[in-house]
């Protein structure tokens, strides 16, 4: 590794960051193809289906690349999927060496390219600048590595923890910006996912309308399908699909309702409460290439997931405001000790609007560290 090395990988993770929303269940790859001490080439993954990073790159010289390096942000792939190998264009292309950020955590990959290149002579490094190519991809990273989607919690609140006042207002909590920002949130996100109490007291769309950007699939909870038909998640869906979460115990007549209109229902064992068993929905969702998940709530969603300590990251708005008594915007977490309390690492805490807002790893926020581990 050398500052060189460096400064053109840096660039391949601009590029790569230039797909974000568009490439899932893909990851955000960029390349650059350096020859002579020149960029002549450089490209990135736009959109699922579409060009690799390394072929799109190779694509864009404007002169022969043989001998050259290519920057690229994570390993390229050896199988055939939407795209044909990259190894494969690579080999065909003479590139003389290659530069990788990280290794890849799919199960068919993880250095099976690498191993490769080196058999047909092209020179490879790893590791040059890994944690930043980790944390790019860290929602494809973990689907990959575990077969689950990356779960990110978001909910508004008040300075002191409420999210709705006591009379059960559903009067906005935090500004018009922090509304933009939960929209940005949606657009980068696979699916959202709230809970029937939301649909019946806020019928919301949980699309992306103030933002450019892909709707997410909208997920419900609704263990005895309480929802109304005519919810307006149930009813719009030219706009952004729409799956609702059961359990056995739904009543028959309201499932074959509901599936006359063809909202796709998904049925999961139920856990000892007897509502959706979380772990098994993510376990569902992980096998349907759903690798990231945005809980939107309320408040017992929110707490569920906190309770079985299936947070990956937390984004909380925090509005200058104080109610007092209100409904809580997490409930019992069954911790009597504070020794043992729900662990964060806040990264990020700024403005927005009126609102601050707070954003961390949760308890499964380590895995990055744990996987993915450089050959």
């Amino acid at each position: 590794m050398n500052t060189t090395d460096e400064q053109y990988m840096r660039l391949a993770l601009k590029l790569a960051r230039k797909g974000l929303g568009r490439t899932s269940p893909n990851p955000m790859v960029g390349a650059v193809i350096v020859k002579d001490g020149r960029i002549i080439a450089r490209g990135y993954h736009k959109s699922f289906g579409l060009d690799h990073a390394e072929v799109a790159a190779l694509k864009s010289a404007k002169e022969d690349v043989a001998g050259a390096t290519l920057y690229v942000s994570l390993e390229p792939c050896r199988h055939h999927g939407k795209t044909p190998p990259c190894t494969d264009a690579i080999i065909k292309a003479k590139i003389g060496r290659v530069v990788i950020a990280m290794l890849d955590p799919d199960p068919r990959m993880r250095g099976e390219s690498v191993k490769l290149l080196r058999q047909k002579g092209i020179k490879t490094a790893i590791g040059v600048l890994e944690a930043e190519a980790r944390a790019l991809n860290e929602k494809y990273v973990k689907h990959r590595a575990t077969g689950l989607p990356y779960v990110t919690l978001k909910w508004a609140q008040t300075l002191d923890g409420r999210i709705a006042a006591a009379g059960g207002s559903t009067t906005r909590i935090s500004s018009p910006p922090s509304l933009k920002l939960a929209h940005k949130l949606r657009a980068v996100h696979d699916a959202i996912l709230v809970g029937v109490n939301t649909v019946l007291k806020d019928d919301p769309q949980l699309t992306t309308r103030l933002v450019k950007g892909r709707n997410p699939l909208r997920i419900i909870l609704d263990s005895r399908l309480r929802a109304p038909l005519d919810a307006k998640v149930l009813k719009d869906r030219d706009k952004a699909g729409t799956l609702v979460v059961t359990t056995p115990r739904a009543p028959a007549p309201k499932l074959a309702a509901l599936k006359k209109t063809g909202v796709e229902v998904l049925t999961v064992p139920p856990d000892k409460a007897g509502r959706v068993d979380l772990k098994k929905l993510l376990e569902a969702l992980g096998k349907r290439d759903v690798s990231s998940l945005l809980v939107e709530g309320g408040g017992e969603v929110i707490t569920s997931f906190l309770r079985l300590g299936m947070a990956d990251r937390l984004v909380v708005i925090i509005a200058p405001k104080i109610l007092g008594k209100g409904t809580d915007s997490v409930g019992d977490l069954n911790i009597t000790d504070l020794a043992k309390a729900y662990k964060l690492k806040f990264d990020k805490v700024y403005r927005s609007g009126e609102d601050i807002v707070v954003e961390g790893e949760g308890n499964k926020g380590n895995f990055l560290k744990e996987i993915t581990q450089t050959k």
